[in-house]
């Protein structure tokens, strides 16, 4: 699964760039093409952004990562 979702990663933050991309660059009289590209690369933006959280937690589940440091709560009484 965690290469899966590796994979997915990287093919939606291609897709991203590449579509972003498109979206910048393409004349103004081409109103679809700014839309159709833009919207693509916003679903390829969250899509791989939350591959890219997914595998972060799971890289610290599994212990292949280091714990995030958070400090200490202490409950008052």
């Amino acid at each position: 699964m965690p290469k899966l979702v590796a994979i997915i990663n990287v093919i939606c933050w291609s897709g991203f760039w590449a579509f972003g991309y498109i979206a910048l660059t393409t004349h103004a009289a081409n109103g679809g093409q700014i839309v159709t590209a833009s919207v693509i690369a916003f679903v390829a933006l969250m899509i791989g952004l939350f591959a890219y959280l997914w595998l972060a937690r799971h890289t610290e589940a599994t212990g292949y990562a280091p714990k995030r440091n958070r400090a200490a709560r202490f409950e008052e009484e």
